[in-house]
C-alpha cells in the first residue's frame, strides 16, 4: 500500500496553502464575527479551479483523485473551518452524487455549473425529527401528471410532462441560502422502507414552493450558512430525479463514504491550524527567562497534539487512497472521521491551554478552531454512529 503524496498532490497543496494564507487567514475571524458568508472567496476558489477537484473533466472538473480533494479540504480547514465546511458540502455532497448517478443531460445542466463555480450546491438529508436515523424521513415526493406551472421567475418550465410534488422540512442544511442547486432526499414509496427513498435536484432560486425558513446561529462555523428549508407543494419536473426511484438510500450510503473522508480532512486541517497556533505562541512566549516550549509540561502537550494530528492525517490519507483504488471504504472512512474529528477538538482544546488567558480571547485563533471542531464529531454521522459502523464492519 502506497498513498504517499506525488508531485501533483504537493503542488496542489502548496497552491491552495498560499491562497489560504494570503486571502482567507486575514479575514477568518472577521467573517466568523460578522456571520458573513464570504462569497468572494468562493469566486476566487473557482478561479483556482478547485470547486470541482474530483469531478470528471468532461463536465468542468479537474478529474483529480480523492486524495487531492482531501488535501484541498485540509488546507482550507487549517485557516477557516467555515470555508472548509461549505467547500466540503459543495463538492462531496452536492456535486459528486450528480457525477456518480446523473444522466449526461443532468451532468451538463447541473454538474457543470457546480464544478466550474457558477454557484455552490447543497445536500438535504436531515430532518427535524430524524438525526442519526436519517432514513426515518417525512419529506415526500409524489408523482403528478398535472402540467407544470411557470416558476417563480415567471418563465415557462423546462418540462410540461410529469412532475414530482415535494412536501416536508429539512434541517441543518449547509449552503442552502446561497446554493444554486440542492440534492433533496424524499420518500416516493412509504411502504418500501429504505427502498422507498429517492433523490431530487431542486433549484432553490426558481422552484416555487421552496423556502429557506431559518438560518441558524451556531457555536462555531458561522461564516458557513446552516439552514432549515421547507417544501410546500414544490413542483419539479421528473427529469430532476437522480437515478431511479428507490435508489436514494444506496446513493446516500455511497456519498457518505466520500463525505466522511472530507470531514476527516477538514478535521485534520482544524487540528493542524490549532497546533501551529500553539507551537508558534509557545516558542515566542517567555516565562522565567525561557520560552514556555522548553518547559516539560508545554513541550509534552505540543508533542501530544502533533501526534494526534499526524495520526488523523495518516488515517485520512489511507481512506482517500483506498477510495481511489475503488475499494469499499466504509470501515476506513468511519475510522478516519471518528479519529480526526475527536483529535481536532482535543488538539484545539490543548491549544487554548497552551495560550492560557490569550487562548480564551478572539484575538487568537485557537478558540475558533475549538468551536468549529465540535461539529466534526456531530455532522455526517456522530462519533457514536461511527463506532457503531466500525463495530459492524469488524463483525462485532
Amino acid at each position: 500500500m502506497d498513498f504517499s503524496l506525488g508531485a501533483e498532490h504537493r503542488m496542489m497543496r502548496e497552491t491552495v496553502r498560499d491562497f489560504c494564507e494570503a486571502e482567507i487567514e486575514p479575514i477568518a475571524q472577521e467573517i466568523e464575527d460578522e456571520h458573513r458568508f464570504p462569497g468572494e472567496i468562493f469566486d476566487q476558489l473557482a478561479d483556482l479551479d478547485v470547486l470541482g477537484v474530483p469531478v470528471s473533466e468532461e463536465y468542468g472538473g479537474l478529474g483529480a483523485d480523492q486524495l487531492t480533494y482531501a488535501l484541498v479540504t485540509e488546507e482550507l480547514g487549517r485557516v477557516s473551518g467555515s470555508i472548509g465546511l461549505s467547500y466540503a458540502a459543495h463538492v462531496s455532497l452536492a456535486s459528486k452524487p450528480i457525477d456518480a448517478f446523473g444522466t449526461p443531460e443532468q451532468k451538463e445542466r447541473w454538474l457543470r455549473p457546480l464544478a466550474e463555480g457558477e454557484y455552490l450546491g447543497g445536500w438535504a438529508l436531515t430532518e427535524p425529527g430524524s438525526g442519526s436515523d436519517a432514513s426515518d424521513m417525512d419529506t415526500t415526493a409524489e408523482k403528478s401528471e398535472a402540467p407544470r406551472a411557470s416558476n417563480r421567475s415567471g418563465v415557462a418550465a423546462e418540462d410540461d410532462g410529469d412532475e414530482y410534488v415535494l412536501n416536508g422540512t429539512k434541517q441543518f442544511i449547509t449552503n442552502a441560502s446561497v446554493a444554486g442547486s440542492i440534492l433533496v432526499k424524499a420518500v416516493t414509496d412509504p411502504e418500501a422502507g429504505y427502498d422507498g427513498i429517492s433523490t431530487f435536484i431542486v433549484d432553490p432560486r426558481n422552484d416555487d414552493g421552496f423556502e429557506v425558513t431559518t438560518e441558524w446561529d451556531k457555536l462555531g462555523l458561522n461564516a458557513s450558512p446552516t439552514c432549515e428549508i421547507q417544501f410546500d407543494d414544490c413542483r419539479i419536473p421528473e427529469d430532476r430525479l437522480l437515478g431511479e426511484e428507490g435508489e436514494g438510500w444506496e446513493q446516500t450510503k455511497e456519498t457518505l463514504q466520500g463525505g466522511r473522508i472530507s470531514i476527516a480532512a477538514l478535521s485534520v486541517g482544524l487540528a493542524q491550524g490549532a497546533f501551529e497556533a500553539a507551537r508558534n505562541y509557545a516558542t515566542e512566549r517567555e516565562q522565567f527567562g525561557q520560552s514556555i516550549s522548553e518547559f516539560d509540561a508545554v513541550r509534552d502537550m505540543l508533542v501530544r497534539m502533533y501526534r494526534k494530528t499526524q495520526r488523523a492525517r495518516l488515517l485520512t490519507h489511507e481512506a482517500a487512497w483506498r477510495y481511489d483504488q475503488g475499494e469499499d471504504v466504509t470501515l476506513q472512512s468511519s475510522l478516519a472521521k471518528l479519529d480526526a474529528s475527536e483529535a481536532s477538538r482535543e488538539v484545539a482544546e490543548d491549544a487554548i491551554q497552551v495560550l492560557g488567558g490569550y487562548g480564551y480571547t478572539t484575538d487568537f485563533a485557537p478558540q475558533r478552531f475549538y468551536r468549529d471542531a465540535k461539529l466534526m464529531e456531530i455532522g455526517e454521522g456522530t462519533s457514536e454512529i461511527q463506532r457503531l459502523v466500525i463495530g459492524r464492519e469488524l463483525g462485532l
